[in-house]
């Protein structure tokens, strides 16, 4: 099993920009010190939800910072980026890390960053797999044109390759031949365009085993019907996205976090602008918060790993990304990283 931390660099209520980034790095440098398998970094424009608005330049960043841990996005925004100039920054991270960098990409919300951005509503409501292709095609072939209906350029070069990692010295070409790419999904839409491309998903800390139990079954039947190999379906490492707060009692870890996270919730989420002006309810920050210590892995240790190791016998995922700052206190979130390490990841086979 192979747990991350979940950051996204959250501004608590109080807290000024500066310090929320902060704990992002350190949470970074100390998941990497506690034994954990990643880091993942989430990405939003003009909210505090997340004051991360780049999560690739934060991904090079602590790939600087660290030697072994991985370092992906969960997610890098498609509809407000070129594909073409996200599938560069992923290839220069992909190789400068010796294949420590995983892109996850996902397609957003309604937000004023189409706006802002210039990207437009469209880009969003239905440009995504156009988006999503070029990209890939950017990740895997040599050359690259396009004549789609919101990119069109004459055929270039791909440079730097991502295909061109060194693994030896003496053997070109020998390294990973790419950065892996998840896509983030919500819809039955977003898992059959995944499942088609035989893309890996992420899903949602939202959402509960049964869901997620039914979104990889739906993914795997897509992904069949797409005609992709049987053996490339079985070997798909989907990503679960959760929060995990430790403590020597379930009492306590719940507490910790129905403190900290309604207020950092009703301020965040309640930021978002749509684009056009269209309604967008938003979840009580208390049943929300409620709801994750309820599903994720709050409470001691052993409580913990037993969490997980339900939701992966349920699920058959394996791969975990877990927001480990629900706190929003830097000394209380580093103590989670280290506890986390050091006490539920030994618990998992």
């Amino acid at each position: 099993m192979r747990v991350g931390a979940f950051i996204l660099a959250a501004q608590f209520p109080g807290q000024g920009q500066g310090e929320a980034l902060h704990r992002a790095v350190r949470s970074a440098v100390v998941a990497e010190e506690a034994g954990l398998d990643a880091v993942w970094l989430a990405e939003h424009h003009f909210v505090p939800y997340g004051v991360c608005p780049n999560a690739v330049t934060l991904a090079a960043l602590l790939l600087g910072r660290t030697r072994r841990i991985g370092v992906g996005t969960a997610v890098s925004v498609l509809p407000t980026q070129h594909p073409v100039a996200l599938g560069e920054s992923a290839a220069l991270l992909h190789l400068t890390s010796e294949g420590r960098f995983t892109l996850g990409v996902g397609r957003g919300g309604p937000w004023v960053d189409l706006e802002v951005f210039g990207s437009g509503l469209a880009a969003y409501d239905h440009g995504f797999p156009e988006s999503l292709d070029l990209l890939l095609r950017w990740l895997r072939e040599p050359r690259v044109g396009a004549q789609g209906e919101r990119y069109a350029f004459r055929e270039v070069a791909v440079v730097p390759r991502p295909d061109q990692a060194l693994t030896d010295p003496d053997e070109p070409g020998t390294g990973p031949p790419g950065p892996p790419v998840v896509v983030a999904c919500t819809s039955p839409s977003s898992v059959r365009m995944a499942a088609a491309r035989g893309l890996p998903m992420l899903l949602g800390m939202h959402c509960g085993d049964e869901e997620k139990a039914e979104m990889i079954a739906l993914w795997r039947a897509a992904a069949r019907e797409a005609g992709r190999e049987p053996e490339e379906i079985a070997a798909a490492e989907h990503v679960s996205a959760g929060v995990v707060q430790i403590a020597d009692a379930r009492e306590a870890a719940t507490e910790t976090l129905m403190k900290a996270m309604p207020g950092w919730l009703r301020q965040g989420l309640g930021a978002h602008v749509t684009v056009d002006g269209r309604y967008r309810s938003m979840r009580d920050p208390l049943a929300y918060t409620e709801l994750l210590c309820e599903l994720h892995p709050v409470g001691p240790p052993q409580w913990c790993a037993d969490r997980l190791a339900a939701t992966s016998e349920r699920t058959g995922i394996t791969r975990f990304a877990l927001l480990v700052e629900g706190s929003g206190d830097l000394a209380a979130t580093e103590e989670n990283v280290r506890r986390l390490g050091s006490e539920v990841l030994p618990q998992l086979v």
